[in-house]
């Protein structure tokens, strides 16, 4: 008969790990049974290639749908990663006996609590979610214990033992030990049997189905003949298959897998990293402390004095004071508080706090370094050549070679010519990534004329490659894995100036799916919005993405029904919109009305003209709305022509009368002629009205309204005001084009530009080719 033996372990936990060396030391194994997928067990000899470095993991999805995966990530301190190089070098068959992902990943399975990136590797530290819960969760008044239990075992079992975070709890118990007894098994089964006596029967179909598996995997071996079998599972399971021999077990597992659906799937090799690995990444079978834990498997027995040595390192890299004296000093304290607390050596919970009171002086900000580069890590793994890649990785690597884009860590500049073919596909290929947060390229300002023109500056971080590898849980190639990426943004996007701003992303890439999806919810969105301001800051980016779309050969119809479906709604609700402002407010309106305004006149449509200008005019004629907005509203009309100077100078000495208040004229005339330098040196008009009103005022009314007048001409640059009042001190008035009575044109000084600006603006030159007939 079969010695079977389960090892209940916690997934990526170094005394688990050292614990499990021992055991299956001791116990020989002729064969090695770990919860995992079956269909990756012809990628396993791969973890013996010296060219693999964790950590790693193991990529399982749908090539029909690459956005259903699941990974399984593995340290070197993973209890299984040292279960799977046991048995490569022992040279014992290794099985995975979890649940097919096959099933998992088919249509008509039950879906998991969790999205599928966070599937667990092997499960969490006891098989469910031990990191769901910040620390200081009060766990006392839970209306459902079962839930609680099947939700945080370890918690449970940390307020049991009087902790109030099972987290910590495990890692001081079992992780920080050293780790070389084998019995530690023996206690955690009779831990996760008294939690799991509390579970129902009919627990949750999925996890019914996995463990009916695993049961199912453990008698196989037994049948093939195996004497002495080994089963590596999250210790959560343990009880579960301890009942694999039980009387009618068989015959109920068999009922439990019996025509689930399937679908075809995958696997392959992937490099991970530490931060993923962490628990703060979302991961469900997340640790706290990868790095922490990375120190622990490989420097037993001087982990502390080691630690803190890379502390002070790390600090001196940074220019701050860590002397070998603080490091002593700090290594005492450490050992000094896990005695008091009871423990054999420090934990991380003393290393840090004496590393915050010695090295970094009670300062949080050198301490937050040292959690992110100490606790948590950024180390990054790595795959050997040759190892099968995910989906997007190998569409990036075939995109990079069509396109002869060589990844290097060296800053490249280029410049595209987005009229060429392969310019424009280059663009929307970097454009892509940093959709899904790789900025291989970022933008720089082209050199030269035309809007064709597109700069970039290259330089690849060898950590992004991890980013390629998480992208295959939103689809098979770069382009869908963006598309995705854009699509849960639109998702979570309350404010419809969010979704436009989504657009002209979409458009840059030519994901043009996508952007009908967002085109659609921002349409919905905006039908619903009360929030004017919120339309207004949305048709900006829309309107240069309708008149500008073209340079990249996109659809901007779409974009153009947009804006005219946006601006009835934003020039209907303008004068309600502006009612009651403050001075803050009032601002941040008259800003968007600006930006609306140069939208209008970008798109050069007659009746969205028309629109907007009525929205001004009704807005201009308002008596209790802000002056800074009014004033504004009466400057754009004049400087449309929608006023004459006659009309804008009469509006001007009404608000700034003597029956208005002093601080409503001072806003009224800052909204008149804020940021209006070049306009009054350069335009036609503004500046006679503003001359001719001030020239007209009486004596009296002038001495009250000069420090108003002041405070706003104070706004302009120095070389604006100098070279208002050099046109205003001209004899015969000022220039033509400044709208000053008397100026003069000087057509031989003008003269004088033209074939400058002819260069500037004329069309590039075209070389003649000679045809053959020329020549002959």
């Amino acid at each position: 008969m079969a010695d079977i033996r389960i090892f209940g372990i916690r997934h990526h936990g170094p005394g688990s790990a050292k614990s499990l060396r021992v055991a299956l030391d001791g116990f020989a194994p002729d064969c090695l049974l770990i919860e995992g997928p079956p269909e990756a067990e012809p990628l396993l000899p791969r973890a013996a290639d010296p060219g693999m470095k964790p950590p790693v993991a193991l990529l399982v999805y749908r090539p029909d749908r690459s956005r259903s995966c699941a990974f399984f990530p593995f340290a070197d301190f993973s209890p299984e990663w040292v279960a799977l190089r046991y048995g490569l070098a022992a040279g014992i068959p290794i099985r995975f006996v979890d649940l097919p992902h096959a099933v998992r990943l088919a249509d008509g399975f039950p879906p998991e609590p969790t999205p599928p990136e966070a599937a667990e590797a092997a499960g969490d530290p006891a098989g469910t979610d031990a990191a769901a819960e910040p620390e200081g969760t009060d766990k006392t008044n839970r209306p459902d214990p079962v839930a609680a239990i099947r939700r945080d075992p370890l918690g449970e079992l940390a307020q049991a033992a009087g902790h109030a975070d099972g987290e910590r709890w495990w890692d001081a118990l079992v992780e920080s030990r050293g780790g070389a007894d084998g019995d530690v098994f023996a206690a955690i089964a009779e831990a996760m049997t008294a939690l799991r006596e509390a579970e129902p029967q009919d627990s949750e179909p999925e996890e019914a189905a996995r463990e009916a598996q695993m049961r199912a995997g453990i008698r196989r071996a037994a049948r093939d003949g195996f004497a002495r079998i080994a089963v590596i599972c999250g210790a959560w399971h343990v009880p579960a298959l301890l009942r694999h021999d039980a009387r009618g077990q068989a015959a109920a597992d068999t009922a439990t897998l019996k025509r689930l659906p399937k679908a075809k799937v995958a696997a392959a090799w992937a490099p991970w990293s530490y931060p993923r690995l962490a628990a703060a990444s979302g991961y469900r079978a997340g640790v706290l402390s990868p790095e922490w834990y990375d120190t622990l498997w490989h420097h037993e027995g001087r982990v502390a004095a080691y630690w803190l040595a890379r502390a002070a390192a790390l600090l001196r890299s940074e220019d701050l004071d860590a002397s070998p004296a603080s490091v002593i000093e700090a290594a005492r304290l450490a050992e000094a508080l896990a005695a008091f607390r009871g423990r054999a050596q420090p934990a991380l919970e003393d290393l840090d706090e004496a590393a915050l009171a010695t090295l970094c002086f009670a300062d949080p900000a050198p301490m937050a370094l040292i959690r992110r580069k100490l606790v948590i890590g950024e180390r990054l793994g790595a795959t050997p050549p040759g190892s099968a890649g995910t989906p997007v990785e190998a569409d990036f690597e075939a995109q990079c070679r069509r396109l002869r884009l060589k990844p290097g860590a060296e800053t490249a500049e280029i410049t595209l010519d987005l009229r060429k073919e392969t310019d424009l596909a280059r663009s929307q290929f970097l454009n892509r990534l940093r959709l899904i947060d790789i900025s291989w390229g970022t933008p720089r300002h082209a050199r030269g004329r035309g809007t064709f023109k597109e700069a970039w500056a290259l330089a690849w971080q060898p950590d992004w490659v991890v980013e390629l590898v998480a992208a295959s849980a939103d689809g098979g190639t770069v382009a869908e894995a963006a598309a995705e990426r854009v699509r849960a943004r639109a998702r979570e996007a309350t404010r419809v100036a969010e979704l436009a701003a989504l657009i002209g992303t979409l458009l840059d890439a030519n994901l043009g799916a996508a952007s009908g999806d967002v085109i659609r919810a921002l349409d919905a969105r905006a039908a619903v919005s009360a929030d004017v301001f919120d339309l207004m800051e949305a048709l900006p980016p829309l309107a240069d993405l309708a008149r500008y779309g073209s340079v990249r050969a996109s659809d901007t119809a779409p974009v153009l029904a947009l804006v005219r479906g946006l601006l009835p709604r934003a020039a209907a609700g303008l004068v309600a919109a502006c009612q009651s402002l403050d001075d803050a407010a009032a601002a941040a309106a008259k800003a968007r009305i600006v930006a609306v305004s140069g939208a209008v006149a970008l798109l050069e449509d007659p009746e969205l003209t028309a629109l907007w200008r009525d929205a001004l005019r009704a807005l201009a004629d308002q008596e209790h709305v802000h002056g800074r907005v009014v004033g504004r509203a009466v400057r754009l009309l004049h400087e449309g022509g929608a006023l004459t100077d006659e009309e804008a100078g009469e509006r001007l000495h009404r608000a700034l009368s003597r029956a208005t208040e002093a601080l409503a004229a001072a806003a009224w005339i800052e909204g008149f002629l804020e940021d209006s330098g070049t306009t009054l040196i350069h335009g036609r008009g503004l500046l006679a009205v503003v001359d001719s009103w001030l020239g007209g005022l009486a004596p009296e009314i002038f001495s009250e309204l000069l420090p108003l007048v002041r405070r706003t001409f104070a706004t302009l640059a120095p070389a604006e005001r100098r070279a208002i009042g050099e046109t205003l001190a001209r004899p015969a008035g000022a220039r033509a084009g400044d709208g000053i009575p008397g100026a003069t044109f000087d057509a031989e000084r003008a003269a004088r530009v033209l074939p400058i600006l002819s260069l500037l603006l004329g069309p590039e030159p075209v070389a003649k080719k000679t045809t053959s007939e020329e020549t002959a």
